[in-house]
């Protein structure tokens, strides 16, 4: 598993005049000024239709569209200058008083210097008989429409809050997550270890240099285990190794009773693994299997990439999945990769645990992982 630390919500940055800086506000400049051309339609209708001026909709329209985008330009182009996407302060409220007339009269003017008409109209934007009513019609539109842009700010700043904490959240999980990964790792059976002491202590008084070999054999797969353990993610070539270490250990206990054989393609070694996976599967196939056996057995431990998905096979010919015994000592080693499984890839991984029949005895065990955790 990879852990990212210092999660940061992406930011973005202006600077008047720097190449590329501009576009985000700009961008949002554009949606605000669409939106704002939807208002002054429903105005130009509701003008023409509902309050009859005289003029027709066309132009009511231009002096719509005219007052309504120098309206927006001016109170959300202020609030994006001022204060960018951040959230405004009051101060907003003296850009929109000081907005509304100019917007209102600047794009009465503008409207009529478009239509071509005579100077004269120009004083109608100052008459309340003529303008009385189209500039509440423009006030209340400027509030409504201040209201829908900050509304909008909010939910954008609570979306971002959202974000944060979904983040915190999964940071959370995840520190969760390694303490029961570790916890899990942790609950390896040392018995072989134990197992492995008595044999030497044993062997020192009638075979020195086997026990000397089984000592040099012990502190590999200790050095080994030790550095797999500490690692929140291994190698499929250092899982190996360790495996290695392991098998080595036990062919000194056992002898000529065992027999192995570790394949993995040079394609895979460089595959991310979770550390000591697969040890406690073939601890548990010598421990249950193998030694229990009057004459041994095998064990191999192979390691393919099939339909994308990486497959990790340990086939031994012990004792089996009917014998007792066997049952027995499978529910702490079996659980703890099954649990191991589920917490780091879900419903992605399988592992499954079947009888070896091309061989005639013994058992499989058989993990299925995506190739990405």
């Amino acid at each position: 598993m990879k852990e990212t630390a210092g999660l940061k919500p992406e930011t973005h940055s202006l600077s008047i005049g720097s190449a590329g800086c501009t576009y985000p506000r700009l961008r949002r400049l554009a949606i605000d000024t669409a939106i704002t051309w939807v208002f002054n339609l429903v105005i130009a209708l509701f003008i023409t239709y509902l309050m009859p001026t005289g003029s027709p909709f066309w132009v009511n329209l231009v002096f719509s569209m005219c007052i309504g985008t120098l309206a927006v330009w001016m109170i959300d182009g202020g609030k994006l200058l001022l204060w960018g996407e951040g959230k405004p302060s009051w101060t907003i409220f003296l850009l929109i008083a000081a907005a509304m007339p100019l917007a209102y009269y600047g794009g009465h003017a503008l409207a009529v210097w478009l239509l071509g008409m005579p100077a004269q109209h120009l004083s109608h934007a100052f008459d309340m008989r003529y303008s009385g009513g189209t500039l509440v019609i423009t006030l209340l539109a400027c509030l409504f429409g201040t209201w829908i842009f900050w509304s909008r700010a909010r939910l954008q700043e609570l979306e971002a809050q959202a974000v944060m904490e979904k983040a915190r959240a999964a940071a959370t999980e995840k520190q969760a997550l390694q303490a029961q990964l570790q916890l899990l790792q942790a609950q390896i059976e040392p018995h072989m270890l134990f197992n492995t002491l008595a044999n030497l202590q044993a062997l020192i008084a009638v075979d020195a240099p086997r026990a000397q070999h089984m000592l040099d054999q012990l502190i590999q797969y200790l050095r080994a285990t030790l550095s797999a353990a500490r690692a929140p993610q291994t190698t499929l070539a250092q899982e190996f190794a360790l495996l290695q270490a392991y098998l080595e250990l036990m062919a000194v206990r056992m002898g000529q009773r065992l027999a192995y054989a570790l394949d993995l393609p040079e394609a895979l070694h460089a595959v991310p693994l979770p550390p000591m996976l697969l040890q406690p599967l073939v601890e548990n196939a010598i421990r249950h299997g193998l030694e229990p056996k009057i004459d041994g057995g095998r064990i191999d431990v192979v390691a393919r990439l099939t339909d994308g998905m990486l497959e990790l096979r340990i086939a031994d010919t012990g004792l089996g999945l009917d014998v007792p015994s066997s049952q027995a000592g499978t529910s702490l080693g079996l659980a703890n990769v099954r649990e191991r499984l589920r917490a780091l890839y879900g419903e992605r991984a399988t592992f499954s645990l079947r009888p070896n029949h091309p061989a005639g005895a013994g058992a499989i065990a058989l993990i299925t992982l995506p190739m990405t955790a």
